[in-house]
């Protein structure tokens, strides 16, 4: 059986504020499915309520038949839940090198790990060149490119992506979108918050369009996309 990740009902506060109601979310492994929806919708909700960052008030959280929802965050990585954050959140004064094998830091399978290594530096060539460089210094597509590739370095069954394309350029979109392809192919899932039209269809399978923290559409993304509330009230066309 494919491990899947099940939101039932989930809902999130903040303080006495509802961010999230009533979310109702699956994503099979091997999948690439898409939140997308306006600033504030909730989407950075869902993804941090998923990685154990934001407790939830109502419903469940489950990822290959067990309940997720009140573990630590370390404990849902290790299940094989990785996320990519908005901002990306490397460690700006120390290495690509470094930054890459902090991803690792639950593993204990030091020739698996040297492997994966290997792996990202043979998939992004430029973190290779700059292995000694600090983090901070790359470009912002150099620097996603490292979150994500520490994202790898844990083992993911499933990435969760929260604006990779954010500030970056067209160039760099494209970029991105190949890696997401490129992932997918491995057999590893993903779940993406993004507002670039164009990416959210070039890799996506299913989406969901989040309203106010409530799920209003679901199915094929491609149908979704024709929509007309889609395209007006949630990409700006």
């Amino acid at each position: 059986m494919q491990d899947r990740l099940e939101l039932k009902g989930v809902t999130v506060h903040y303080g006495t504020a509802e961010a999230v109601r009533g979310v109702n979310i699956q994503v099979t492994v091997g999948s690439v499915v898409s939140i997308i929806g306006a600033n504030g919708a909730g989407k950075s909700t869902i993804m941090k309520a998923i990685s154990g960052l934001a407790p939830i008030s109502g419903g469940e959280i489950w990822f290959g038949g067990e309940r997720i929802d009140g573990k630590a965050a370390h404990e849902i990585v290790g299940l094989g839940i990785v996320q990519v954050p908005e901002g990306r959140s490397l460690f700006p004064y120390l290495s690509v090198l470094v930054n890459l094998k902090l991803g690792a830091f639950l593993r204990k399978d030091n020739r698996g790990v040297n492997a994966d290594l290997d792996m990202v530096f043979e998939r992004f060539p430029v973190l290779a060149r700059r292995r000694n460089q600090h983090a901070g210094t790359l470009s912002g597509g150099e620097q996603q490119l490292l979150a994500i590739g520490r994202a790898l370095m844990a083992k993911p069954k499933l990435l969760l992506l929260d604006e990779p394309s954010l500030g970056l350029s067209p160039l760099l979109v494209e970029e991105i979108a190949r890696v997401i392809t490129d992932i997918h192919k491995s057999a590893i899932g993903v779940l993406l918050v993004e507002q670039n039209a164009g990416l959210v269809t070039r890799v996506t399978d299913k989406g969901y369009v989040l309203e106010v923290g409530r799920v209003v559409l679901e199915g094929n993304l491609k149908e979704l996309m024709d929509n007309q509330l889609v395209q007006e009230a949630f990409l700006g066309a």
